[in-house]
């Protein structure tokens, strides 16, 4: 169990540093990752919320909080890809869904940012299907507690 706390910081740290990144610089350096190009539906394959310095700082903080607790530096970046993976897909999904830009998604928008991290280090860290989704439902738990946390902080722009 311990294991798993442990990628879970991991995904936390990831997940969270976008949304500082963007608290400490404001709009500047804000480059799209989709370079405001649409996909074959003609919608934003991302749209503007996905940027390349949010990007980068997904596994630097994955990779940075590794090695901070003295941890293995290659399951930061295992962490670090999937989280960015993760939230790549459900902006892209919702893109095709006809959402808004930083819409609230309940699922989509914590369920792939904290599985598919967790499903590439399980052979690492062993994890089982149970840890696994035990890992999924206290990152949702966790992410929407602080999400508005950090809204009341006037860090986050919505309190999800």
């Amino acid at each position: 169990m311990q294991d798993l706390f442990f990628v879970l910081l991991l995904i936390i740290a990831g997940n969270g540093a976008p949304i500082l990144v963007r608290f400490i610089l404001g709009n500047r350096m804000q480059l799209p990752v989709d370079f405001n190009r649409k996909f074959i539906d003609d919608k934003r394959v991302f749209g503007n919320s996905k940027t390349w310095i949010g990007l980068v700082s997904i596994p630097v903080a994955s990779i940075g909080t590794a090695w901070l607790v003295n941890q293995a530096i290659e399951i930061g970046v295992l962490v670090g890809l999937g989280v960015m993976l993760g939230d790549l897909f459900s902006s892209f999904t919702k893109r095709r869904l006809n959402m808004k830009e930083s819409s609230m998604a309940l699922g989509l928008d914590q369920i792939p940012e904290s599985l598919f991290p967790l499903l590439l280090v399980k052979d690492i860290v062993g994890l089982d299907v149970m840890q696994i989704a035990f890992g999924v439902v206290l990152f949702i738990i966790f992410e929407l507690f602080v999400s508005r946390m950090l809204y009341r902080m006037h860090i986050r722009k919505q309190p999800y």
